[in-house]
């Protein structure tokens, strides 16, 4: 995944993205590339405003 894959505003949900990072960590063995690194970083950070998203509706 490159960087411009990851759109900001992204509709994926939390539980779609824990999926795609606990995939790339099996994929990758247990130790990240300096490419994987940074589509895990990607990952994470729309994870976290996702995260935040949800909670926010459900409140």
């Amino acid at each position: 995944m490159s960087p411009d894959t990851v759109t900001p505003g992204s509709v994926r949900s939390a539980a779609e993205l824990n999926d795609q990072i606990r995939a790339l960590w099996r994929r990758a063995g247990g130790t990240l590339s300096a490419q994987e690194r940074v589509e895990y970083e990607l990952l994470v950070v729309e994870w976290a405003t996702a995260i935040r998203g949800e909670v926010i509706e459900a409140a």
